[in-house]
């Protein structure tokens, strides 16, 4: 029996290059900073690594708000942009960077 297909995702809304940038930066630090999360993980090796990854793509995230300010985009559209984050599963992916709750004894 074939698998059902998962619903269609809603679109992403339109975004300027550097926006999206921003948000793909954006989640890739959330990522990373997840799997650093001590709480969460469980092998120091794999927590340098996120580490080490979180310097450069703080870079990106710096130089595409630094593009959009260049251009003259003095406002972050919060409401926007945060659909896009929804739609590319950032509410998921940010659980990871919190404390998770404690598990009974």
């Amino acid at each position: 029996m074939p698998r059902p297909e998962p619903p269609p995702l809603p679109p992403l809304p339109a975004l300027t290059r550097a926006e999206a940038d921003l948000i793909d930066g954006y989640l890739r630090v959330v990522d990373l900073v997840g799997r650093i999360n001590p709480s969460r993980g469980d092998l120091t090796y794999a927590s340098l690594r996120a580490a080490q990854a979180l310097v450069a793509q703080a870079i990106a995230v710096k130089d595409a708000l630094a593009l959009m300010h260049e251009r003259g985009e003095d406002a972050l559209h919060a409401a926007t942009l945060a659909r896009a984050l929804r739609v590319l599963d950032g509410e998921r992916r940010a659980l990871r960077v919190t404390i998770p709750d404690e598990s009974p004894p």
